[in-house]
C-alpha cells in the first residue's frame, strides 16, 4: 500500500522525532476519544497558517537530529559503569605528580609512557561508542533546546509544556560540555587524550540521562506529538481532496469519489461495502491494484488520523494486513508460491489473535497451476472472510462465483461515456490478455494459436452454474 512512502508524504520537513509519531498512528490507530482531539487540534493549527508556519520553524533544528533516541528513553537499559570509571577526575594530579618525579626519578619517564598507552587503549575501545552517545545527546539536546523554545510561546496546543522550558533548559545545560574547554585552541582534544575528559562526560551524562529519563521521556512525547500534528496540518492545508471519516461498524465500509495521495493522476472511484467482502476484476492494467491501494491507505488514514483522501467516508477502526506483490527470493531460495504460502499463514493466524480485520489480496496465489490456484485461493479466503472484512483483486474469474456468499463482486472497467475508469456491480466479462499480445507486437500468429487455445479451454472448463455451492452447501 506504499506506507514508506505515504509516511514520506505526510513527514515533509519534519524530524525523526515527528516521524516516528505518525508511524506509531499508522500502526496503532487512534480510540474514539484521541480521534475527537486530533481533530480539534488540527483544526485550530489550520485555522491560523501564519501560527502555523511559526512553530514549524522553531521546530527546523530538530531535522539535524537523524540519531534516534527512543530506544535510550524507553526501552534501554542502563550501561554499568566500571568501578575505574570514579577514579577519572585522579588523573591530572598523577600526570603532575610523574611529570614532577621525572627530575628526580627518571625511571618515572617508563610509568608516563606505560600510562598514555593506557589512555591511547582507552580512547580506541570507547572511540565508536562515544561517537554514537554523542549522537544521542546532540538529539537530547535539540529536543530540550525546542522545549524551551516553545515552553514560551502561548498557544493552546503548547498547553503541556507550561513549566518544562526551565527544567529543560538546566537539564540542556548540564549535558553540554565545559566551554572553558573551547577557549583555547586543542584545549578539548588534550583533555580528552590526557585526561579522558570525553569518557568522564559520558558515564557522567549516562547518570545524568537515566536520572531525568522519565522526563525526557515526556519530552519527547511531547515534541513528537506537537511535530506530528503540524506536519497533519500542513499536509492537509496543501491536499485539495479530503475529508473527515465517520466511524461506522467493523461489516461496513464506504468510499465516495476516494484517491490515492500519491497519485497525481489518479481517478475517483467510490465502494461501498455492508456485510461483506469485495472481489475486483478487470482487464489487464485496469487499475486493480491500485483501487485495492487506494482503499487501503484510506482506511489505514481514517484509522489513523480521522481523516482520508475522499468527498466522504465511513470506515470501521478494524486493523489492515495486505498481502501484496509476493516474489521468488533468490535470498531465501523462496518460490513465489511459497512465499504466497507464507504470507496466508499469516493472514490466517492473525484471525486468531485479532477480534476482526480488513484483509487486501492483490493476486492470490499466482505461482501454481490454475486449477490449484483456483482451489487454495478460495478455501483460504472463505476462511479469511469467516472472521473478517477481505478485498481482493484476481484474475481467476471463477472465484467471483464460488465466493459470492462471502464477497460482492465488482469489475474495474472503462466508462462507456468519457472512458474515464469506474467501479461497477458484477464480474469483468471480456479479458484482454490474448488482445494485447497483439498491441505488444507480438507475430499475428501468436495470437491466432492463443485465441485457438483460449476458446478449446473456456468449453472444456466452462463455469457451472451452481458452483456458488461448492463452499456454501447449506
Amino acid at each position: 500500500m506504499l506506507i514508506e512512502e505515504y509516511l514520506t508524504l505526510l513527514s515533509v520537513e519534519t524530524s525523526i522525532f515527528g516521524r516516528q509519531m505518525l508511524y506509531r498512528y499508522l500502526r496503532a490507530g487512534l480510540s474514539d476519544p484521541d480521534s475527537n482531539n486530533m481533530e480539534q487540534r488540527l483544526d485550530m493549527l489550520m485555522s491560523d497558517p501564519k501560527q502555523l508556519d511559526e512553530l514549524h520553524q522553531i521546530c527546523s533544528s530538530l531535522r539535524n537530529s537523524e540519531m534516534e533516541i527512543a530506544g535510550l528513553l524507553f526501552e534501554e537499559e542502563r550501561p554499568i559503569e566500571p568501578r575505574w570509571a570514579s577514579y577519572i577526575w585522579q588523573l591530572p594530579f598523577v600526570f603532575i605528580g610523574l611529570i614532577i618525579g621525572a627530575f628526580w626519578f627518571p625511571q618515572t619517564l617508563l610509568l608516563t609512557g606505560l600510562l598514555m598507552y593506557l589512555l591511547i587503549s582507552m580512547q580506541i575501545r570507547y572511540s565508536d561508542l562515544l561517537q554514537v552517545w554523542s549522537d544521542k545527546i546532540n538529539s537530547l539536546q535539540m529536543l530540550l533546546r525546542t522545549i524551551s523554545l516553545l515552553g514560551k510561546r502561548e498557544h493552546p496546543l503548547l498547553a503541556r509544556l507550561i513549566g518544562k522550558h526551565l527544567q529543560a533548559g538546566k537539564l540542556n545545560r548540564r549535558l553540554t560540555r565545559s566551554p572553558i574547554l573551547n577557549m583555547l585552541p586543542g584545549s578539548r582534544d588534550y583533555s580528552d587524550w590526557f585526561m579522558l575528559g570525553n569518557i568522564k562526560h559520558y558515564f557522567k551524562t549516562i547518570a545524568i540521562v537515566f536520572e531525568h529519563r522519565e522526563f525526557l521521556r515526556q519530552c519527547y512525547l511531547d515534541i513528537a506529538n506537537i511535530e506530528a500534528d503540524i506536519a497533519l496540518a500542513r499536509h492537509l492545508l496543501q491536499t485539495p481532496v479530503w475529508c473527515r471519516v465517520v466511524r461506522g461498524p467493523d461489516s461496513e465500509l464506504m468510499l465516495e469519489q476516494a484517491l490515492h495521495p500519491l497519485l497525481s493522476d489518479a481517478v475517483p472511484l467510490s465502494i461501498e461495502l455492508r456485510h461483506k467482502g469485495a472481489f475486483i476484476s478487470g482487464q489487464n492494467g485496469i487499475g486493480k491494484s491500485t483501487l485495492l491501494r487506494t482503499i487501503g491507505l484510506n482506511q489505514l488514514a481514517g484509522r489513523a488520523f480521522g481523516f482520508c483522501y475522499a468527498r466522504r467516508a465511513s470506515l470501521s477502526m478494524l486493523p489492515i494486513f495486505s498481502s501484496m506483490q509476493s516474489e521468488d527470493s533468490l535470498l531465501t531460495k523462496e518460490s513465489l508460491y511459497m512465499a504466497e504460502l507464507r504470507r496466508a499463514r499469516e493472514l490466517l493466524a492473525v484471525t486468531e489473535e485479532e477480534h476482526g480485520a480488513i484483509f487486501i489480496i492483490d493476486e492470490i496465489f499466482r505461482g501454481t497451476n490454475h486449477l490449484e490456484s483456483v482451489s487454495a485461493a478460495s478455501a483460504v479466503l472463505d476462511s479469511l472472510s469467516e472472521k473478517g472484512m477481505v478485498i481482493v483483486s484476481s484474475h481467476n474469474l471463477i472465484l467471483g462465483a464460488l465466493l459470492q456468499h462471502r464477497l460482492t463482486p465488482f469489475c474495474v472497467k472503462l466508462s462507456e461515456d468519457n472512458g474515464q475508469r469506474i467501479l461497477s456491480p458484477g464480474v469483468l466479462e471480456t479479458t484482454n490478455g490474448i488482445a494485447l499480445l497483439t498491441s505488444q507486437g507480438f507475430d499475428p500468429l501468436i495470437s491466432t494459436k492463443a485465441s485457438r487455445v483460449f476458446e478449446w479451454l473456456d468449453a472444456y472448463l466452462a463455469h457451472p452454474s451452481n458452483c456458488g455451492d461448492v463452499l456454501n452447501p447449506s
